[in-house]
């Protein structure tokens, strides 16, 4: 098989037996513009920090909703395991208080009028769970 002399600029490739010189990366004439890529890495760093910073910001928001709902567990499940001969009314304000050997119970009667050992104050929302009164 006879090899074919082309010219330096003609760009042909003897696997596909065609000429591509508009699919190489490169500029394959003297005259042909320069092929200058541009540098993106300022542009990566910056957007990198701006989207690293969004998600911090989701994630600190998330872990915040999560440890108010995980707060707000322990209250209902201390709500409901403590000791209460009534049921509670849904928008009631309720006071609970723990006994002298320590188990939690649950009361209409205020801090300000009585003596016992004050925990919190909660209201019953109509899901049917406690939220703390502030």
């Amino acid at each position: 098989m006879t090899i074919k002399k082309r010219p330096d600029q003609v760009v042909y490739n003897e696997k596909k037996e065609r000429y591509d010189a508009s699919l190489t990366p490169y500029a394959t004439n003297i005259g042909a513009p320069a092929i200058v890529t541009d540098d993106v890495t300022t542009w990566k760093n910056s957007n990198i920090n701006k989207v690293n910073h969004q998600f911090k910001t989701e994630f600190e928001d998330l872990k915040a909703k999560y440890e108010a709902m995980m707060e707000q567990f322990e209250y209902n499940n201390l709500i409901y395991s403590a000791k209460f001969s009534f049921e509670p009314i849904v928008g009631e304000i309720y006071h609970l208080y723990r006994s002298k050997n320590g188990e939690p119970f649950l009361s209409l009667i205020s801090p300000e009028e009585c003596n016992w050992d004050y925990v919190d104050t909660f209201k019953l929302n109509t899901d049917k769970v406690w939220g703390k009164v502030s």
